[in-house]
């Protein structure tokens, strides 16, 4: 089969899927027992994104004392859970970050 059609065919049948949805929700509106969950989707998927970088970084998992990226990930996740700041979070966790690095 030609790998464009197939290329073309996943592309139409993604587009669909979307389309599908915004039609349905956009005419009838998102029921209160799935917005609730989707409110988590952008956090689960920022959380998917950084995880491999900060657990490992090296292609292997390093939880270890000689990993600054997971104390410095510890350390954000400490002060978002205190704070429920997003700005404080990332001044904490690149902060502690680059003072770690700067030391190891």
């Amino acid at each position: 089969m030609n790998p464009w059609l197939i290329v073309g065919l996943i592309g139409l049948g993604t587009y669909l899927t979307r389309l599908s949805f915004v039609a349905v929700f956009g005419r009838f509106g998102v029921p209160p027992w799935l917005a609730a969950p989707l409110r988590y989707v952008g956090p689960a998927v920022l959380a998917a994104l950084a995880a491999p970088a900060v657990i490992a970084p090296g292609d292997a998992i390093d939880v270890t004392s000689g990993n600054p990226r997971f104390f410095a990930a510890v350390v954000a996740l400490l002060v978002a859970l205190r704070t429920k700041s997003v700005a404080w979070t990332i001044v904490a966790g690149m902060g502690t970050l680059w003072l770690l690095q700067a030391v190891w």
